[in-house]
């Protein structure tokens, strides 16, 4: 396999920076995903990618909506600090459901502030609102196998 298509297994060479140069993601370790419109990768990388063999690299621009979203104000929430997870801290992660919900509806929030017997909670992820630039070189392709092929989930 000479160049990346559908059912390929592509290893990327990769860094993720924002809009100020500044690194999110410098890639210690290379990047392995299904080719082929599984979601797997941001859309506009695989495009960017499709058709391009070992060694070729590429660099795309990723407004907010094409990474990962734009900014929601209303995941804010503001809960009594009783009511979470203990010790809490600033920064910290808290995981958990919407009432009634199952596993499939988990979600995510971080503490962003604490005072006075509340916590403000962000459910937005961490990059939510933040343009990016995807720079990456194709190390590898392979076929996929069918049980790579079969393993990954429906949406």
């Amino acid at each position: 396999m000479n160049k990346i298509e559908r059912n390929s297994v592509v290893t990327l060479a990769y860094t993720v920076v924002d809009a100020d140069g500044n690194v999110i993601d410098e890639g210690k370790e290379p990047l392995e995903y299904l080719h082929g419109g599984y979601n797997l990768i941001f859309i506009p990388v695989e495009a960017a990618l499709h058709g391009k063999a070992v060694g070729d690299s590429i660099a795309v621009k990723l407004q907010p909506a094409d990474a990962f979203g734009e900014y929601d104000p209303e995941l804010i929430n503001i809960v009594p600090v009783e009511e979470l997870p203990q010790p809490l801290t600033v920064g910290m992660q808290i995981e958990g459901t919407p009432e009634g919900g199952g596993d499939e509806e988990r979600f995510f929030a971080t503490v962003t502030d604490i005072a006075e017997g509340k916590a403000v909670l962000d459910g937005n992820h961490p990059l939510a609102g933040i343009a990016l630039l995807f720079a990456g070189t194709v190390q590898q392709i392979r076929p996929a196998t069918e049980a790579e092929i079969a393993a990954v989930p429906t949406i």
